[in-house]
């Protein structure tokens, strides 16, 4: 500073320490309860669409893959995390592959083959764009547009 004057100070610069965020914050009890919740809804969603995919084939499937997309899209906004469409999509795979088992008697709950698989496939799919999909946006956030 050649001619004396000083700078104001920064005011942009967060104070302390940055917050944690993701792995790295700190467990809240709620939230691990929210995830549990999702898990188990994952399993019953997994559970009546087995049995509605079956019964109603191409209607069925349908029913079961708008059910899963809107249980694991619902639990990514409500948790606002990856792992709030994790947690459902990894209850509903367990129920699907435990009902893929059978029974001793030899039968098992899936109708037909190209049911089965279209059931899997759209479903780990659909778990997949959910879980990588861009952060949802905020709501009330500013749309840089005049008069909005």
């Amino acid at each position: 500073m050649s001619n004396g004057k000083q700078r104001p100070p920064r005011t942009d610069t967060p104070p302390g320490e940055p917050v944690p965020t993701g792995l790295a914050a700190p467990l809240n009890p709620g939230r691990i309860g929210a995830y549990l919740g999702l898990a188990v809804l994952g399993v019953l969603v997994g559970l009546a669409g087995a049995f509605v995919q079956a019964a109603w084939f191409p209607g069925g499937l349908l029913l079961a893959l708008v059910a899963c997309a809107g249980l694991f899209y619902g639990g990514r906004l409500l948790t606002r995390t990856q792992i709030g469409a994790l947690a459902p999509a990894a209850g509903w795979l367990i129920s699907v592959v435990v009902l893929l088992g059978g029974r001793p008697e030899g039968d098992y709950v899936f109708g037909d083959e190209l049911g089965l698989t279209l059931f899997m496939l759209g479903g780990m799919a659909i778990a997949v764009m959910c879980a990588t999909m861009s952060r949802s946006p905020q709501q009330g956030a500013d749309s840089g547009r005049p008069g909005k």
